[in-house]
């Protein structure tokens, strides 16, 4: 069992019990999956960035990358419909706790003058969104062997019901907030 599930069933449940007055062991708020997309607008001169990019997320995540295309075509961008435009991964169970646990304790402290991350990335029902500006701040990647610094977002989907209440639960989780 992954440490920070563990954490979660043994210590985070108690507290937001008590501080949210849950009855039900139901109620408590959880983290259901952890969204990594990574969109690449370079991709449409060369897709071989497409290949790298689902490599170096698929070593990040330890999961197979899925390519997203366009939906539809904007020509100012010189982009059609269909073409590959990113890749993305979703994780969830024992995968999702190992990156999270990951993601605050290892990567975001290796950020450049890392102060916290912003509260103001829930979406109104508990979801947050964090965006890292480079890939290389994951110990995974070897620095020397990537072509170019991409950045990606970070979706983490609870089952709060208030922005409130997913930022006690990600808090206690050990998610580094700006004060």
């Amino acid at each position: 069992m992954p440490r920070l599930h563990d954490a979660y069933q043994k210590e985070i449940v108690p507290k937001l019990k008590e501080k949210f007055g849950y009855r039900n062991m139901m109620q408590v708020p959880k983290v259901v999956k952890v969204v990594v997309n990574m969109g690449l607008g370079d991709a449409i001169e060369n897709v071989k960035v497409i290949d790298t990019a689902a490599q170096e997320i698929g070593v990040i995540t330890g999961q197979k990358a899925v390519v997203t295309k366009a939906r539809k075509s904007i020509a100012n961008f010189k982009l059609r419909e269909g073409v590959p435009i990113g890749v993305m991964v979703t994780l969830r169970r024992d995968r999702m706790y190992y990156f999270l646990d990951k993601l605050m304790a290892i990567a975001l402290p290796r950020v450049r003058d890392f102060r916290g991350v912003s509260p103001k990335g829930f979406d109104g029902r508990g979801n947050y969104t964090l965006g890292v500006k480079e890939q290389i701040i994951f110990p995974e990647i070897n620095y020397d062997k990537i072509d170019k610094i991409r950045g990606m977002n970070i979706t983490i989907v609870t089952t709060a019901k208030t922005d409130e209440e997913g930022f006690e639960l990600l808090k206690l989780m050990g998610m580094p907030f700006r004060a």
